[in-house]
């Protein structure tokens, strides 16, 4: 016997129901503002009939304060899983037709369950964060609902990549949710994060400010710090999460997406011989570096407006999917700081944990030296970048194209640091510090003496380079793997993935190493 008619029609107005959100007309009203729905975001991310929905029918519970009557459909989150770019992805969608697009009992339910899944099947998750925050009716019960999500924040931190797409309001609380995930995209002119708002600061502070100035994609992206990417529209942002997904391994038991070319090309790169100035105080762009290095000049820089002095980001090697971590002498001469320190870390530690090898660009003068970065803790942040390094057991390979001074050096990733293999151009100085600091230290009386001391400042600076800083005689010292010629770095570089990808190392079983945060 055929299923009763009324049970399909029954159905099918069940769907329309919760697929129409708060109306189809506040949905229209939204595209013609040039702002996608929850579910328009959904189908952008994902391949045409992939996405499975769950809990399409949920709805929240009745049984509180001034919501007796009121239907939430699919209690203002989509939630399910399909295929982007032909890989398995699982994401919620939160609708701020629908309530605000605010977090109750069912909504967080159906987060969550999102999220346990996605940590047994191995998947990455993508999150639309679109909330106005707790639904207060719903009292504790919305509190609770999200513990219960930053607890599976946390739960699926370095098991599967996690990736927030702050595409409206995301205030309060909500905020540390995209927080604890491993990217933050936000989208220009709808978006903002922020924990309290102008009006909470100017009363509980008496200090005025604006939104832009604490919660705009450019205030996270340039000062706080807090995101990795801004996107011109809701499209963008899905185009930059599946660029990001295209690097990225599913989970942290797999390799990334490698597709290595057959043969290794070895052949020599003339025109980077004369890209970097030979003269280490002369300012250079290292992302033209970079450019020439990388397969076809793609690279997906991470946080390109924030500690602008050090450069983080995503390539390929001749198919190989690498971290890259470089000084940018650009910026503060490239030395590191705080801020810098923050990035670098923090990249090299999701890096580690998907298993994705690590590059490393070194033309660095040192720790930025100020009274601002001391008591602002220069040392226990720089001490984040050492720790990465150290424990990171990918492979690791370096490059000093220049200046490698100081504990900066170190915290470049040297081979004291874990390098696997260190190589430097014949323009390298790895010293203590430059030679124009340790002359005036160590041969003051002897300058102060001369009858030119200028000149003789000049002729000692010149044979204390030659010295104690000339990458020969750190390869004496068994300090680097090889000098090399700068043409030879892409070459180089491929070579040595390709010989360290099988690289395998233990360390002390224990529960985890304690960063300095």
């Amino acid at each position: 016997m055929p299923i009763a008619k009324h049970f399909l029609e029954e159905l099918r107005k069940r769907r329309e129901t919760a697929e129409a959100g708060a109306g189809l007309d506040k949905m229209e009203a939204r595209r013609k503002k040039g702002v996608m729905t929850a579910r328009d975001r959904i189908q952008e991310l994902y391949q045409s009939g992939t996405f499975q929905e769950w809990g399409k029918h949920a709805e929240h519970d009745c049984h509180h304060f001034g919501m007796e009557k009121k239907s939430l459909p699919a209690d203002a989150v989509v939630t399910g899983v399909g295929l982007s770019d032909g890989r398995l992805v699982a994401s919620f969608s939160q609708d701020f037709t629908v309530a605000g697009g605010s977090l109750g009992r069912i909504h967080a339910k159906k987060i969550c369950d999102l999220m346990e899944y996605a940590l047994k099947v191995g998947c990455p998750i993508v999150g639309f964060n679109d909330s106005g925050g707790a639904r207060i009716q719903e009292g504790d019960d919305s509190l609770s609902g999200y513990g219960q999500v930053f607890f599976r924040n946390v739960l699926v931190s370095g098991v599967v990549p996690q990736i927030a797409i702050v595409a409206g309001p995301c205030a309060g609380g909500a905020a540390y949710s995209p927080a604890l995930m491993d990217f933050i995209i936000m989208v220009k002119g709808t978006s903002n994060m922020f924990i309290c708002g102008p009006e909470v600061i100017q009363a509980a502070t008496g200090q005025k400010c604006t939104m832009d100035e604490i919660g705009s994609p450019a205030a996270h992206a340039t000062v706080s710090g807090n995101i990795h990417f801004v996107a011109e529209n809701d499209a963008h942002a899905v185009q930059i999460t599946r660029k990001l997904l295209s690097f990225l391994p599913s989970n942290n038991v797999m390799d990334p997406p490698h597709q290595p070319t057959p043969q290794v090309d070895l052949s020599p790169d003339p025109g980077m011989n004369d890209l970097v100035p030979a003269g280490g105080k002369d300012p250079f762009d290292v992302t033209q570096v970079i450019a020439r290095l990388v397969d076809n000049g793609d690279f997906l820089e991470v946080q390109h407006d924030w500690a602008r002095n050090i450069v983080v980001g995503f390539a390929r090697f001749q198919g190989i999917v690498t971290g890259i971590i470089a000084n940018q002498p650009a910026v503060k001469a490239g030395t590191l700081d705080i801020d810098a320190s923050d990035k670098a870390a923090r990249f090299i530690r999701f890096c580690n944990v998907f298993n994705i090898p690590l590059v490393t660009l070194v033309d660095v003068p040192g720790f930025l030296p100020g009274v601002q970065q001391e008591r602002g803790g220069i040392i226990r942040h720089g001490a984040k970048m050492l720790f990465a390094y150290a424990a990171a057991t990918v492979p690791k390979i370096t490059i000093i194209l220049r200046k490698a001074y100081g504990g900066a050096y170190l915290a470049m990733c040297s081979a004291d640091m874990g390098a696997d293999v260190v190589y430097a151009w014949p323009t390298a100085e790895i010293a203590v510090m430059g030679a124009e600091g340790a002359v005036k230290i160590l041969y003051k009386r002897e300058i102060a003496a001369a009858t030119d001391p200028k000149k003789k400042e000049a002729e000692l600076v010149s044979e204390y380079r030659e010295r104690f800083c000339s990458p020969y005689e750190a390869a004496a010292k068994a300090m680097i793997t090889d000098v090399i010629e700068p043409s030879e770095t892409r070459a180089t570089i491929c070579l040595a993935l390709r010989n360290t990808l099988t690289k395998r190392e233990t360390r002390p079983p224990k529960k985890h190493g304690t960063i300095p945060l």
